[in-house]
């Protein structure tokens, strides 16, 4: 028989013929997803409802109310909008009511940053890429149901293109990455969260490389532009950043007892990837000369802090805090050195595989693994080093006396030829 509407009551229930085969629903005309359903052998009471949520159909149930004959179509009538008002809350019947989705963007980031990033050693500046993110890019969306982003990921996808269009490609598509990591963090907790993450939805923006180092023939005019800093003190930071091709957030956090001039050795505890990267970068010659001019002349500057920090500055936390440079001043800088650094290396004649450890880039390849590479670092890596170095000083000539006289001092030289706007010299 095929489904019907009417308006139910005891009597037409009671003259419903049972079905001859399967079933079929007698629905009720007054009171929507109450009806009967009618089988072979009974007539049962029966109420199904849907939950929806921003547009979206969460889920559907459908509950037996009891069966025609133990209670009446008024009881059971009534025990139908109980259940079809729970359902229309988000509750699902025969479970104890839950807050769905009630976990906010912003509950989510603080859960992730504290018992994540915090926990598993991320470095500082880590979890500020990812606040910035949050609580700038994402700031109206903190107090959204972290659900609702799952079940609309057209929202996802405009916000995208909004920070594409506003902030770039590379920040959108970064920001993306840190919204992706908070909602797949969250859902390990909030099982009720949508399973597909909504960044999947966005189409990412095409990122390149960024080749902005330096070949050999570059690094004259480039040095030339660093002896014309005004401040010594980071004419040598940037100097040893492209000797060591350092992050330079690392090399600015570097402390005087991470220095080993004995063993030739500079102590990295807490690079990217947390404390369980850390390493010593072998020092070469020039190196040396640049870290000693460097603890003399913060001594002389920064007194105070050049007790903790090797480049210490006056700043909240003493030591260097911005590396930035005017372009037209000093045309590269930090990871514009470190890329200079890679590209210098490969032109001395440095392998690809000691490129990696001096790097401290993760290993290429299986057997990789097996290398030692404290085992390298005081003769074959130090070796290494000091090429990379070489291949820097030596574009200094005779014709240049004053520039080669800084480089290969130990102390600091007063560099007559650059002085600052009030004519007076600075030493380097």
């Amino acid at each position: 028989m095929t489904d019907g509407r009417q308006t139910l009551t005891d009597k037409n229930i009671a003259d419903l013929p049972l079905a001859p085969e399967g079933q079929y629903k007698a629905r009720d005309s007054e009171l929507s997803g109450f009806f009967v359903l009618v089988g072979k052998r009974r007539k049962s009471f029966m109420a199904h409802g849907e939950f929806w949520r921003d547009g979206v159909r969460e889920f559907t149930a459908q509950v037996k109310l009891g069966d025609c004959g133990e209670m009446s179509t008024r009881e059971a009538r009534g025990k139908a909008k109980d259940v079809l008002g729970s359902i229309a809350r988000g509750e699902r019947p025969g479970t104890a009511p839950l807050k769905r989705g009630s976990v906010t963007l912003h509950q989510a980031w603080e859960r992730y940053r504290d018992a994540h990033m915090s926990r598993k050693g991320r470095s500082a500046r880590t979890i500020e890429n990812y606040r910035d993110h949050m609580e700038r890019l994402f700031a109206d969306w903190l107090d959204k149901s972290l659900a609702r982003l799952g079940r609309q990921p057209s929202l996802v996808v405009e916000r995208h293109d909004k920070i594409t269009k506003e902030n770039g490609l590379y920040i959108a598509n970064g920001s993306m990455r840190s919204l992706r990591a908070v909602y797949n963090h969250a859902r390990k907790s909030n099982p009720d969260l949508p399973l597909v993450n909504p960044v999947s939805a966005i189409d990412w923006n095409k990122e390149h490389r960024r080749n902005t180092g330096m070949g050999p023939a570059d690094v004259g005019g480039w040095l030339r532009e660093l002896a014309a800093l005004p401040n010594p003190l980071r004419r040598e930071f940037h100097l040893l950043t492209l000797l060591s091709g350092s992050r330079p957030t690392a090399l600015k956090t570097i402390r005087v007892d991470h220095v080993d001039l004995r063993q030739r050795l500079i102590r990295i505890p807490k690079p990217k990837g947390g404390e369980q990267k850390a390493f010593d970068i072998p020092l070469s010659r020039p190196m040396v000369r640049c870290i000693i001019r460097t603890i003399r002349l913060g001594r002389i500057m920064q007194p105070e802090q050049a007790r903790l920090w090797l480049f210490p500055a006056e700043s909240e936390t003493g030591h260097l805090a911005e590396h930035k440079e005017d372009r037209g001043t000093l045309s590269k800088w930090g990871n514009d050195l470190r890329q200079s650094y890679r590209t210098l290396a490969q032109a001395a004649g440095v392998s690809e595989l000691d490129i990696h450890l001096l790097m401290n880039h993760s290993l290429p390849g299986v057997n990789a693994g097996y290398i030692t590479r404290d085992r390298l670092l005081r003769d074959h890596l130090r070796n290494q080093q000091h090429k990379i170095s070489e291949m820097v000083v030596s574009v200094v000539d005779s014709t240049d006396p004053l520039m080669a006289r800084w480089l290969q001092a130990a102390k600091p030289v007063i560099l007559d030829n650059w002085a600052d706007s009030s004519g007076i010299p600075i030493a380097a």
